[in-house]
């Protein structure tokens, strides 16, 4: 049988729309454009969850967040849950990860005096750290003075750009680490060293890249590598005070979100950026996209040149997008889809026939672990609520594939401050659910108004019809069709089973089978 390798490529932040395959202009990507060319684009993709932590969990469980309730980064995640990493040692794969995962273990099975409870996410049980990126990014900074880089006192000051002692924002400076020593550099270091020890042997790879997360700094010549008149003016409403009317959560945000949570020492409220600011932001986010390309061109070459290219499934993805300006915000926050639509490339060496294709299903970051389980032969498990997009990657459709994209946000306690008390919620009560689709984008909050947009009359999200009278039955309608997709996806994890006089059967929608389980 021909072994199979797997690359998973999960970069943090990139926005859907910085895909050139699909139409981004300005953007140099041309590793990212290779995998389109030679595979399958899902321009309908999102993450169902954010901010990081709850994204993958998404992605490595395959359950929606109501479901594996990792609801914030520091929040646990349920040990009882089956992950990627686990179903892989199932199927007799050592997974290897470089990068992170943002998870906290499970209390009941350490002790809280475990140090992984001291920071805000650590890796995820089951996988195999060959480049380890966790909280305080040690192994890096190791890395950095092993090449002889000398580490400021503070270490991330090695993110301000060189010659500066302070950064009011957004800047057209380069960071003081040079590229061959960034973070992007260290991954791909690290992947490369893990692939040339493998000799040949199968692998699979979660290779994961910080970047474009912020800072929004970025290592020379890419800090220069675009033209901030050349980016696109952010989509907000013509002043912060328009823009927060529409919802109380945006006024929250509007009030309190600051600059230095996206800048070393940056200053003021994000809602304050002008647009000169929000454009070289832009153009450094793009840079950064670019040096992670770049990066990964030294990674496609190695599989080239181990002539492992054609036995490989390659999957980009991100783990959630970035509003970059755009509604007066920044980072993976509310309900927009900024925040939530990311890019999806699949390159299945199997899939001859589809290569250089568009899909325009709906699809979610739930669907990545059954798919990857699926492509390599395992059974996926009961609980999932994604689906595998084998099929999608190879031209089927299945005929009763969803109608709409659902996401999540819980945004108790969460930056920049307490959401919690200025909105007078309960914690429990600080959460969204989101069913969006060709026409219709439904917001509902546990106690707060919800929200609906018209999709072909206002793309970008700007007015708010759930109190138009006329739209009542329109609410209505996706407020049930919301409700009936969370009782669909209610945990399952056993309700498949049976105990029967002939003893454990499993129940599918067609037949039932006996299980040795």
């Amino acid at each position: 049988m021909t072994k199979r390798n797997v690359l998973l490529i999960v970069v943090d932040q990139w926005r859907a729309d910085c895909v050139p395959y699909l139409g981004t202009a300005h953007l140099k990507t041309p590793h990212l454009d290779r995998l389109c060319r030679e595979g399958v684009t899902f321009r309908h993709h999102v993450t169902t969850a954010v901010p990081c932590g709850p994204a993958r969990a998404s992605l490595h469980t395959g359950l929606y967040l109501m479901n594996h309730r990792q609801v914030q980064n520091w929040v646990p995640l349920d040990s009882r849950h089956m992950t990627l990493p686990r179903a892989l040692r199932d199927l007799g794969h050592d997974p290897a990860l470089i990068g992170y995962t943002t998870t906290a273990p499970d209390p009941r099975t350490t002790s809280p005096n475990d140090p992984r409870f001291n920071t805000l996410g650590d890796l995820m049980d089951g996988w195999r750290p060959v480049g380890d990126f966790g909280p305080g990014h040690d192994h890096y900074f190791g890395w950095l003075a092993q090449q002889g880089f000398e580490i400021p006192a503070n270490r991330d000051d090695i993110w301000l750009p060189e010659g500066v002692d302070a950064v009011p924002g957004a800047t057209d400076r380069p960071a003081r680490i040079p590229k061959e020593l960034s973070d992007s550099a260290f991954f791909t270091d690290k992947a490369l060293a893990y692939l040339k020890g493998r000799d040949g042997k199968p692998f699979f790879l979660h290779l994961g890249y910080y970047r474009p997360h912020p800072p929004f700094v970025a290592s020379a010549p890419y800090h220069a590598m675009y033209a901030p008149a050349d980016m696109k003016a952010p989509i907000r409403a013509e002043t912060v005070a328009e823009e927060a009317a529409q919802h109380p959560l945006l006024t929250y945000y509007m009030r309190n979100a600051k600059q230095g949570s996206f800048f070393t020492r940056g200053e003021g409220l994000v809602a304050a950026m002008d647009e000169a600011q929000i454009r070289q932001m832009r153009a450094t986010y793009y840079g950064m996209m670019t040096e992670v390309d770049d990066c990964l061109g030294r990674v496609f070459a190695e599989l080239d040149a181990t002539d492992q290219w054609k036995n490989t499934l390659v999957v980009f993805t991100s783990d959630h997008g970035e509003q970059l300006g755009d509604h007066h915000l920044l980072g993976k926050i509310g309900y927009f889809d900024e925040s939530f639509r990311i890019p999806l490339v699949i390159v299945d060496p199997d899939a001859t026939q589809t290569r250089g294709s568009i899909v325009d299903a709906f699809t979610e970051s739930v669907d990545i672990m059954p798919t990857l389980i699926d492509w390599l032969g395992g059974r996926v498990p009961n609980a999932c609520d994604g689906r595998s997009l084998v099929p999608l990657v190879h031209g089927e459709i299945p005929a009763d594939w969803r109608d709409a994209l659902h996401y999540e946000f819980d945004f108790r306690n969460v930056f920049p401050n307490d959401a919690e008390g200025e909105l007078g919620l309960s914690m429990d009560e600080c959460t969204l659910s989101v069913l969006q689709d060709g026409a219709f984008k439904y917001v509902h909050f546990t106690s707060l108004p919800p929200l609906l947009f018209d999709l072909a009359n206002d793309p970008n999200q700007f007015t708010n019809l759930a109190e138009d009278p006329a739209y009542s039955t329109i609410v209505r309608d996706y407020a049930q069709r919301a409700l009936s997709w969370r009782m669909r996806h209610a945990d399952r994890t056993l309700t498949h089973f049976r105990a029967s006089p002939n003893g454990l059967e499993k129940r599918t929608a067609s037949h039932i089978e006996r299980d040795s389980k």
